[in-house]
């Protein structure tokens, strides 16, 4: 998924949009060298080195990967176990926008 996280990042800069990682690698070494080989300019946590991790555990993740569309006033709004097409993302993402800018 990170290609399309990448243009997700860049296409929706300057608007209300921010875009969250969590990561169950063991090693935060390799984790750090991964995340720098694929650009990963977004903030991405990093769930104790285990799929059954603090965040995973309290936000009860089933399966990775996981993904949540929260709106911002904090309510999920959509989540995917597994990935999602990407064009079903990002028109659920415009929407989500759109919305946000029509309350004021």
């Amino acid at each position: 998924m990170y290609p399309h996280e990448r243009s997700l990042v860049k296409k929706m800069e300057g608007k209300s949009f921010v875009l969250l990682g969590v990561n169950s690698d063991k090693d935060k070494t390799k984790l750090k060298k991964a995340l720098e080989q694929e650009h990963i300019t977004w903030r991405s946590f990093w769930n104790g080195g285990s799929t059954v991790g603090p965040i995973s555990t309290d936000w009860n993740i089933q399966g990775w990967p996981t993904l949540y569309l929260i709106d911002h006033k904090g309510i999920i709004k959509k989540k995917w176990l597994g990935s999602p097409r990407p064009e079903v993302l990002d028109k659920e993402i415009e929407k989500l926008l759109r919305a946000a800018s029509t309350e004021g």
